[in-house]
């Protein structure tokens, strides 16, 4: 799997190393760093290559959109989510940004997953620390209709938070969006609480990325973490709808959100299940295995952890959104044997975008390096994430049967146009 680049920051880290050297007995070298002269140029010089600007885009829907992360069962077998949802707007309420990835040690996961050196991660850290997703924190839910839900699948190295551009954008066109964190092993970084004490001290316990072990093949190995991750998204929307049904469901994570606001808010019979890269694959895989989710988008899906079997099992309908430059054919051709029998299975590639055009840091980096870098492809980001958006609408129109205006979008899923 292509692994997540951020950009320029390891090259100007390394730069600074190298203009200013220093004794790495230090207790923290970062803060030493910090005081000197050539930290502040860098700074200002990504600043000015960033164009001050780390906008996760609005969207592009009618309705506000709220944000919240639930943990259920503060275990390492619970779930931890991060929620998009229709929020009320209201002149009373006053809600700030959401924040984009809200603990350091997602950045040091990250520099790690990577395989860069710790010092790396704490400039990424102190770098992108204040970026934020434009969603009204803890929000109240807009009430007064019934929303479709979508549970989604992060890919290899990423978790919950940064698919919030495509995540807030079907929250703005009516839907409640679930973003899983995975407990597999596979996202750069996840916690959980060991006990009781520790959660009401808020001492959590980080599970960070596991590199693949050379006693078992690569196939083995994702195979495990797919059926589990699957798994993991299954529990995730029987928590969902105990919350929906009126059950007693007890967020384990400090929040004024009400989860009783949920209750009778979702329909039932209007569920899907969406992913990016390894998340594509979870998502295919969760359909094997639930026939609660009526269907599948899988962005990009990297297709390795699947079984063979597997084929013949999915019967739900399947929407591939590819990018140009990270498919091989031997991808396409195992998507392609979802197309056999009775299937309604469409396949789409968004000309000129790369794998890095649906999470979130095609957006918080300029354009050159994020060329440089593989964040950015040839299309705009924005336009390849609204593209990405409508395709998924109009699918999820037509194979959940919604009522709304979203089959204006239907040539999309032809490719056409």
């Amino acid at each position: 799997m292509t692994p997540y680049k951020l950009t320029v920051i390891i090259c100007l880290c390394g730069c600074l190393v190298q203009v200013h050297p220093f004794d790495w007995t230090d207790l923290d070298p970062f803060n030493h760093i910090k005081s000197t002269e050539w930290y502040h140029k860098i700074k200002n010089l990504m600043s000015t290559t960033f164009n001050d600007k780390h906008q996760i885009p609005r969207g592009k829907g009618n309705y506000s959109v709220g944000c919240i992360d639930l943990m259920f069962d503060f275990s390492v077998k619970g779930s931890l989510l991060r929620l998009y949802y229709p929020s009320r707007d209201s002149e009373d309420d006053v809600h700030h940004n959401t924040v984009w990835i809200p603990s350091k040690e997602y950045f040091l996961g990250l520099s790690k997953f990577l395989g860069l050196h710790k010092l790396m991660g704490k400039f990424i850290t102190h770098y992108f620390s204040s970026v934020t997703s434009p969603a009204n924190w803890d929000a109240p839910l807009k009430n007064g209709e019934k929303y479709p839900l979508i549970i989604f699948s992060h890919g290899l190295g990423a978790f919950r938070t940064v698919y919030s551009a495509l995540g807030i954008d079907l929250a703005s066109h009516g839907f409640i969006v679930a973003a899983v964190e995975h407990r597999d092993e596979s996202a750069s970084a996840t916690f959980y609480f060991e006990d009781e004490l520790a959660l009401q001290r808020n001492n959590k316990t980080w599970l960070p990325y596991k590199q693949l072990s050379s006693e078992m093949t690569e196939y083995a190995q994702r195979h495990q973490q797919v059926l589990q991750r699957a798994e993991e998204c299954s529990k995730a929307l029987n928590l969902i709808l105990d919350i929906n049904e009126g059950k007693a469901v007890e967020n384990a994570l400090n929040s004024s959100f009400n989860l009783q606001q949920l209750e009778d808010m979702i329909d039932e019979n209007k569920i899907a299940i969406m992913g990016h890269s390894f998340g594509g694959a979870t998502a295919i895989q969760s359909l094997s295995e639930d026939n609660r989710f009526r269907c599948a988008i899988a962005l990009d899906a990297w297709m390795n952890p699947l079984s063979d079997e597997l084929y013949s099992k999915v019967v739900q309908p399947i929407f591939f959104i590819n990018s140009e430059r990270f498919q091989t054919a031997e991808n396409v051709m195992k998507m392609r044997q979802f197309y056999l029998g009775d299937k309604e299975t469409k396949m789409i590639t968004i000309k000129g975008s790369v794998h890095q055009n649906f999470p979130d840091f095609t957006f918080v980096t300029g354009k050159i390096l994020g060329y440089i870098f593989s964040l950015k492809g040839n299309i705009d980001s924005d336009v390849a994430i609204g593209l990405t958006s409508k395709a998924s609408l109009a699918f999820l129109q037509k194979h959940l049967d919604l009522q709304r205006n979203f089959d204006q979008w239907d040539p999309l899923i032809e490719e056409w146009g």
